[in-house]
């Protein structure tokens, strides 16, 4: 067999939720002074997510349209030949999901990479719950915590994480509401379908979703040559290749068309999908995902695409 390339962080059996609950309590402390860290390098471009809606503050100014309900400020109108309305912010709390999948999957690092994909995923969540608090959303981890608004939002999420004995694969999220954000970290490897169908209900329910698909770079390009043994983490299944490098380019288009089709479908429901890879800096996706949750729209009910 040839030099591994990458392992899994921690030999814990799949069947072993006490161990990886104590694993992850282990890890959080840090993990949540990293995403602070992370935080600390955006927040001088974060502005919250301003929205028109009801509220006292002035917004801006906005070209009128045939039908708009918004008041006409004639005033500003008279200035030129145009019709201006006046926007005001919305003020009420909004609220915004947060989830990072904790399957064995996740817990992958290569040598390329810095972090494993379950590290990068929880900072990357926990950077978000410390900004959204900031701005006084409302943020809550579907199946872990209702949603709460607190200043210390972020390490308040990060205690929930610690001490839960166990994290469902995938929550239930039918019972989130419409006009909410969800951000799912993960690295989206089931198959296309099984992952449309979960998150179907949120399209269906008016729910604007943000995938970051986390990816490790060795995942990406398949660098492995020679005799190779493959590891399935989440069923044990092996599977021995004589040859490696001879799947390689089946590999990659096939690894490619699974994030193309997910991320198409994503768009056309008006979602955002970002790739963040564990050789690149988490900043990155954060400020990514920051400006599309600062995008209006996206909340229309509907169906699979």
């Amino acid at each position: 067999m040839a030099a591994s390339i990458g392992e899994a962080v921690t030999p814990v059996g799949t069947s072993d939720a006490l161990a990886r609950a104590r694993l992850r309590a282990s890890l959080v402390p840090d993990l949540l002074v990293e995403a602070r860290r992370v935080v600390n390098t955006v927040i001088a471009g974060w502005h919250g997510r301003r929205r028109r809606g009801i509220g006292e503050n002035f917004w801006q100014f906005r070209p009128y349209v045939e039908g708009d309900s918004s008041r006409i400020d004639w005033r500003r109108s008279a200035r030129d030949e145009h019709i201006y309305v006046r926007d005001k912010e919305w003020e009420a709390a909004h609220t915004v999901w947060l989830w990072a999948d904790p399957s064995p999957s996740m817990l992958y690092k290569s040598t390329y990479a810095t972090v494993s994909k379950e590290s990068r995923a929880l900072v990357l969540i926990l950077a978000l719950a410390e900004l959204l608090s900031r701005s006084g959303e409302r943020i809550g981890w579907p199946g872990l915590t209702d949603a709460f608004s607190a200043r210390n939002g972020a390490e308040r999420l990060a205690s929930h994480l610690a001490h839960a004995s166990r994290l469902e694969a995938r929550p239930d999220v039918s019972s989130i509401r419409r006009f909410s954000d969800i951000v799912i970290a993960s690295d989206f490897l089931d198959p296309v379908e099984e992952t449309m169908e979960w998150l179907d209900v949120l399209a269906r329910h008016g729910v604007r979703a943000h995938l970051i698909e986390v990816s490790d770079p060795a995942e990406e390009t398949f660098p492995y040559s020679g005799r190779t043994e493959f590891r399935d983490p989440e069923t044990g299944l092996k599977l021995t290749a004589g040859r490696a490098e001879t799947l390689a380019e089946d590999y990659r288009l096939v690894y490619q068309a699974r994030r193309d089709q997910l991320s198409a479908w994503a768009k056309r429901l008006g979602w955002s999908y970002t790739v963040n890879h564990t050789d690149r800096l988490a900043s990155e996706s954060l400020v990514r995902v920051h400006a599309a949750m600062t995008v209006d729209g996206g909340y229309a009910s509907g169906g699979r695409a």
